[in-house]
């Protein structure tokens, strides 16, 4: 069996930190620190683990902040300590507690912690707490030789960042953060490439237009580089099929495709398949590019309908030619989604544009 996900923080890593602050700080109380950690340690998950070592540094630090963050910077290699990895997750924890209202010294320190662990989650507060003026320095880490503290510049600001607190005021307004995410387009790293892609997506699912128009705007003679960035980044608008979104990627909207739907059955007995066929004919007089995908309305609890598009295939189609799809869509139990019996419903996308559909029934075992 693999590892169980919490062991990333173990005694050994208290221990570590212990051993590392008592060479930084001689008055270190390490017997009271692991005291505070050892007894409980085996009985929390990963976070909490984490929790507990940097509770235990808030009791046993100096209560001055800016004394205790010059004690955490001795313990980082790139200050001749040997601290990194996961135990630096417990810094993260312990800046952002202790370090709101001294922005500069905890952004600062944050920042020569990244390259040894990431600290896009500890910069976190900060930016809530005082956005204006952290941006302000974040801004500046986008020209940093450290290409870990420049990714920091972008993954740690992105407004829905996954397992971090989210960022209401960016989610709301992302206008402040798309000039540090401009002056990375282009950078060296795809490490870094790829943290950009991900904030642009994150902000087109609040605000699509704002990403579509920022790609229209940085498209033009781009790099193969920048082009993949800039498509990753537009993801999920493609997937949704976002007109604009498409159009920077050359699949305008069509009106000389004409689209036939077949489906193998009108009823579905669950858990099985949706079998169905997909005919487009170019009517007009050249060559287009075609995104295909479809969209299940599934039904709802209340007997109403949600939509969620599935990727099909893009396919250039000449003058006059006629191409058959051929798709099968399964039904079975999954851990994200309830189905409930009754009328769906199947859509087919062509370059965002609906153009075919059908209704079917789904019957569960017990009907």
């Amino acid at each position: 069996m693999p590892e169980p996900l919490k062991n990333l923080i173990s005694a050994t890593t208290a221990r570590d930190t212990a051993d590392a602050l008592s060479r930084a700080w001689p008055d270190f109380d390490r017997d009271a620190f692991l005291e505070l950690v050892l007894p409980t340690l085996n009985e929390l998950e990963l976070m909490q683990r984490s929790q507990s070592i940097s509770a235990a540094m808030q009791s046993c630090l100096p209560d001055d902040f800016e004394a205790a963050a010059d004690l955490m910077e001795k313990c980082l290699p790139s200050s001749g300590g040997s601290l990194s990895g996961w135990a630096l997750l417990a810094f993260n924890q312990y800046i952002a507690a202790r370090g709101l209202g001294h922005l500069e010294r905890s952004l600062d320190l944050l920042k020569a912690l990244t390259p040894h662990f990431t600290a896009e989650f500890g910069i976190r507060p900060f930016i809530h707490a005082e956005q204006v003026r952290a941006l302000e320095i974040i801004s500046g880490w986008t020209r940093d030789p450290n290409h870990h503290v420049r990714r920091l510049a972008s993954e740690g600001t992105r407004p829905r960042l996954p397992w971090a607190m989210r960022l209401p005021e960016l989610v709301r307004d992302p206008t402040p953060i798309l000039p540090i995410l401009e002056a990375m387009l282009d950078d060296p790293e795809d490490y870094v490439r790829r943290s950009v892609a991900n904030s642009l997506n994150d902000i087109a699912k609040d605000h699509p237009d704002t990403v579509a128009d920022f790609v229209e705007r940085h498209r033009e003679d781009a790099s193969p580089e920048r082009m993949w960035m800039l498509k990753h980044a537009s993801r999920t608008l493609i997937k949704k099929g976002h007109a604009k979104a498409l159009a920077n990627f050359g699949y305008e909207a069509i009106s000389d495709i004409v689209a036939t739907l077949t489906v193998a059955t009108d009823t579905v007995a669950f858990p099985g398949e949706l079998a169905f066929a997909v005919s487009l004919t170019n009517s007009g007089d050249k060559r287009r590019t075609v995104m295909m995908d479809y969209v299940l309305h599934h039904q709802k609890k209340g007997g109403s309908l949600t939509p969620k598009v599935f990727k099909g295939k893009s396919l250039s189609i000449a003058s006059g030619e006629t191409v058959v799809i051929e798709k099968r869509h399964a039904f079975r139990p999954i851990t994200t989604r309830t189905y409930y019996p009754g009328r769906h419903r199947l859509e087919i996308l062509a370059n965002g544009g609906i153009v075919a559909g059908a209704d079917f029934e789904l019957i569960l075992g017990d009907e």
